[in-house]
This record gives C-alpha cells, sequence and structure tokens, in this order.
C-alpha cells in the first residue's frame, strides 16, 4: 500500500488529508448525535414531571444547567411563561435554528470535500498523463517502463481520489438526514412543553 500511495504523486497527501478529515468529522458528529438523542427522552420527561408537580423555577433551573439542545429551546419557553403560543413558539424557533446551525457544524465540510476529493483525483490524471507525454516528446514512444510511470501516477490518484469521493458522499447524506430528523425531534419536544405549558 506504502508503495502504491507513494507512486501515486504528491496529490496523494491532499486526498490523504481529505479521508482523515472527513472520517474525523462523521466520528465526531456520530457521538454528538448519540449524546444529544440519548438525552432527549429522559430530559424532556424530567421536565413534564416537575411542571406536572407545578415546580416551574426547578424546570428552568434544569434547562439552565443542562448542555443539551432541547434545555437550551426549552430554558427560554419556560423563562417566558405567561407569554401567548405564538410569542412562545416564536422564541423557540430562533433558538432552535441556532441549536439546529450547531448541530449541522462541519457537514458543510463534509460535503466540501465530498466534491474536492474526485476533482483532486482528476487533477492527479491530468498531471500523470502530462508526465507521460512528456516522456513521448523527449525519448519518442520510449518503453513501458518510461511511460508507466506518468500512467500508474494517473490512474492511482483516480481511484484514491473516488476511493475517499464515494463514502464521504454517502456519509455526508447520512447524517444531514440523521441531523434533519433530530432537528424534527427537538420541535417535536419543544411544542409538548409549550403546549403544556399553555395550559
Amino acid at each position: 500500500m506504502i508503495d502504491i500511495f507513494e507512486r501515486g504523486g504528491a496529490l496523494m497527501y491532499p486526498i490523504l488529508v481529505c479521508s482523515i478529515i472527513g472520517w474525523a468529522i462523521f466520528m465526531e458528529r456520530i457521538l454528538a448525535f448519540v449524546r444529544v438523542r440519548r438525552g432527549l427522552a429522559p430530559l424532556l420527561r424530567r421536565i413534564n414531571e416537575l411542571l406536572q408537580a407545578d415546580q416551574g423555577k426547578e424546570a428552568v433551573d434544569l434547562c439552565r444547567d443542562s448542555n443539551q439542545p432541547l434545555a437550551k429551546i426549552l430554558y427560554v419557553v419556560l423563562k417566558n411563561r405567561g407569554c401567548s403560543r405564538s410569542h412562545l413558539k416564536a422564541l423557540a424557533e430562533e433558538v432552535g435554528e441556532r441549536e439546529a446551525v450547531a448541530l449541522q457544524r462541519y457537514l458543510g465540510l463534509l460535503g466540501t470535500i465530498a466534491n474536492v476529493t474526485p476533482l483532486l483525483g482528476l487533477l492527479g490524471t491530468v498531471l500523470g498523463m502530462i508526465k507521460a507525454f512528456n516522456v513521448i516528446a523527449t525519448e519518442g514512444m520510449g518503453t513501458p517502463a518510461t511511460l508507466g510511470g506518468g500512467i500508474s501516477e494517473a490512474l492511482i490518484t483516480t481511484a484514491a481520489g473516488l476511493a475517499v469521493a464515494v463514502p464521504m458522499i454517502l456519509l455526508h447524506r447520512y447524517m444531514t438526514s440523521r441531523s434533519d430528523r433530530l432537528v424534527l425531534d427537538l420541535e417535536e419536544a419543544t411544542m409538548q412543553i409549550v403546549d403544556l405549558v399553555e395550559e
């Protein structure tokens, strides 16, 4: 593998860096989504219990001290208890938009990596073919050994670029759908509390 990597030329290094960054983003985001998902139901249940026990201040304190996206949204809702439903919804949407952006952190970069790596592979192909044609220009048709270096570099970088891009595209789509689903779950949970507060 090291020999193949070295024969791919200088562009193998940015392709490798793109791959490492892409997988790091995937791992970081999947762990973040799991943390948010696991904390969602227990927090919502506890807030419901406190509100039904008429312990609104304790519910506000719980949300203030929590790092969960839902807690940040509910903190604003609970602090403004007594306001109209439309006002509470507007406040929740404002904070919810910020939390949605935080959930989608780095996904834009992951999408960029998915788009850039095939282009890096294509650039490697062009550079490899330039080398091969330079050999032809200086030595005539040359030998398979002299032509092979440029052609080999062209094929290896193309394969490497595609090998990185394909999983990155799939990961980006998967993480985007997970993020969208999580945002919907946050909206549903928030509206449950808004309805409870309004009652």
